[in-house]
């Protein structure tokens, strides 16, 4: 009895292939297209109360004179209460590629259905796009 015991374990493990696997070598990541906005978005919410309460009433841009990147954003509130929020600007190359220019996360107060002006400048002259990014106020 103790034999055939063994051998229907040894049977399962040799099924389940447990020990005898193989590594295929390198893996692809996965789901690269999915929650990707933030590589190639001006705006973007991290999470979904941000999502739920914020959005944008239009992005300005502009080039100043010494090649640095202005960007003004005008945040609003969606809901019809106060909130706090999180806001920073990413700015990266024409590729969408990081310059390594990137502002602390600054706290933003919106009131009930206002619109807030906020300003970003980079810091040196490779900056040609960026991302916007808003979170809760933790």
């Amino acid at each position: 009895m103790k034999q055939i015991l063994a051998a229907l374990i040894w049977l399962a493990l040799l099924a389940g292939g447990v020990g005898c696997k193989t590594d295929t070598g390198a893996y692809l990541p996965r789901n690269t297209n999915q929650s990707n906005q933030e590589a190639t978005a001006n705006f973007v919410l991290m999470d979904p109360g941000a999502a739920r309460s914020v959005t944008h009433a239009g992005i300005t841009e502009q080039v100043l004179p010494d090649g640095r990147l202005e960007v003004t954003a005008n945040v609003r509130n969606r809901e019809n209460r106060r909130i706090e929020v999180q806001i920073n600007c990413v700015f990266k190359d024409g590729n969408w590629v990081p310059t390594g220019d990137e502002t602390p996360f600054e706290n933003l107060i919106l009131t009930e259905n206002g619109i807030t002006a906020v300003q970003f400048v980079s810091a040196n002259n490779k900056a040609r796009k960026y991302t916007i990014r808003v979170r809760q106020s933790r």
